[in-house]
């Protein structure tokens, strides 16, 4: 019993000694950003101060528009993230699941999960035009990679055992994914749902950038041409924000810690 009290104040312990770390680390870059500010090595609000980007970060609060085009990437993202991972998980089970399909194909999709996704990015607007589609076709080929890789390892590393009892039950290809190989591969399922979440915010944002008249990404490269950096500054963090956001998430679903 006293070991186990001994544990868990250690353990607080480090929790607490992590969080002031991570809040020192903060201040120490907040306090490096404002004297950057203030130094006039560049020029005047390529580094704005922090109490300007502050000011900022709220007006864009208050700003009706910035929730408009939040509703649209938060809407491309998820439909991103439900048919990328709902594709890249099929894809997995299947190349993981037969060595045949596993031979013919895998190579090719690690070699396409190392390219860079936005050479694709013509092809989507070719496709599916300039609006939503074209953004969401970037974050679904952003996500799918990463999914079905891990799924695809995951498979491979079930206990044969387990595989075994379940074929001595005769059970369905379907009670075998769903009672067997689906439990069995839960983190690394999550783990690469939680990689294809970072990749898809990645693809969607930066379709934004190229060609758009809405969304987050537009609004940060509508603040650049306009050279309001602290605007840009403001919706940098509030972009930040969603991805550790949706990163944290996932980490929560697949039983880690951030």
């Amino acid at each position: 019993m006293a070991g186990k009290v001994g544990a868990m104040k250690k353990k607080t312990w480090l929790r607490a000694e992590v969080g002031a770390s991570r809040a020192i680390a903060c201040l120490v870059l907040l306090a490096l950003w404002q004297a950057i500010a203030l130094s006039g090595l560049f020029f005047q609000d390529v580094v704005p101060s922090i109490d300007r980007v502050l000011f900022a970060f709220w007006s864009v609060l208050a700003d009706p528009l910035f929730y408009r085009n939040l509703g649209v990437t938060f809407g491309e993202m998820l439909v991103s993230l439900a048919v990328g991972c709902s594709t890249g998980l099929a894809a997995g089970l299947a190349l993981g699941g037969s060595p045949f399909l596993s031979r013919a194909y895998e190579h090719f999709l690690h070699y396409l999960g190392s390219a860079p996704k936005i050479i694709f990015f013509p092809l989507m607007i070719l496709w599916f035009g300039v609006g939503p589609g074209s953004k969401v076709g970037m974050g679904v080929i952003s996500c799918f990679f990463p999914v079905a890789i891990s799924v695809a390892a995951g498979m491979r590393a079930v206990n044969p055992v387990w595989i075994r009892v379940g074929r001595s039950f005769r059970a369905s290809p379907l009670q075998m994914v769903t009672k067997v190989y689906l439990p069995a591969m839960r983190t690394p399922i999550l783990n690469g749902f939680r990689l294809g979440v970072g990749v898809a915010i990645i693809g969607v944002l930066l379709a934004e950038t190229k060609l758009s008249n809405q969304g987050l990404g537009f609004m940060v490269m509508q603040s650049y041409s306009r050279f309001d950096m602290p605007r840009m500054y403001a919706l940098l963090i509030i972009v930040i924000a969603m991805a550790v956001a949706f990163n944290t998430l996932a980490m929560r679903l697949a039983g880690s810690k951030p």
